[in-house]
Order: C-alpha cells, then sequence, then structure tokens
C-alpha cells in the first residue's frame, strides 16, 4: 500500500487540525419521547481535516501524489496520525486544495477518511 509521502511534513499546522471520529449509531424518531438508539456497525470511518504549511515543491509532490500515486485519491494510503502516531489506512475524501500564503509558502488543506 502507498505510504504518506516522506518529503512532506508529518505534522499539519495546529490551527488547522480536526479530528471526527466514526459515528456508528442509527437514530430512530419515534412517535413519542426520545428517539430510539442502536449500533449500526462495530467499525465506522472517521474523519481528518487538515492544514500544512508547504512549498511549491511540496505542492507538486503532493498533488502528485494524489493524481498518480493514488490514482486521482481512489486508493487508500498508510498514513501515521500526526498526535498520537498510530498507524492509519486513509485516502482522501476530496481533492486537496492549496492557496498562496506569499512568494514562497503555500497554505494547504487536506480532507481523509480513516479506514477502519
Amino acid at each position: 500500500m502507498p505510504a504518506w509521502p516522506l518529503t512532506l511534513p508529518a505534522s499539519p499546522l495546529v490551527d488547522g487540525f480536526r479530528e471526527t471520529p466514526p459515528d456508528t449509531v442509527l437514530r430512530s424518531a419515534m412517535d413519542q419521547g426520545p428517539a430510539k438508539l442502536r449500533r449500526r456497525t462495530t467499525a465506522g470511518t472517521g474523519a481528518l481535516s487538515m492544514t500544512y504549511l508547504l512549498t511549491r515543491v511540496q505542492v507538486d509532490t503532493l498533488m502528485d501524489f494524489f493524481n498518480d500515486t493514488l490514482a486521482g485519491g481512489a486508493l487508500s494510503f498508510d498514513f501515521t496520525h500526526p498526535v498520537g502516531g498510530a498507524a492509519l489506512s486513509c485516502r482522501f475524501r476530496q481533492m486537496p486544495a492549496y492557496a498562496p500564503v506569499n512568494s514562497e509558502y503555500f497554505r494547504a488543506a487536506i480532507e481523509l477518511e480513516v479506514m477502519p
């Protein structure tokens, strides 16, 4: 399985990091009273939203990784959790987006789906 490129930063910017744990509960509305809850599955997908500060070369590496290595984001890849260091299997939820910060750096936003 492909892995996150070593030439890209391992840690995202602190202000651009958000993690959403898997939602494995199914809610069913009742005619009266509180909703009925039950576990839908034992393994769900979580999400990681991250922002990185990248050079132009690193932006090219990220886009080559997404388009060529991962077939436009269709394939999963190995990724190390930036906070806990756990080994994860992830895939992109959408294409990476980036914008210039100045003449040397770009702010790149990625959203990953964490596979069970």
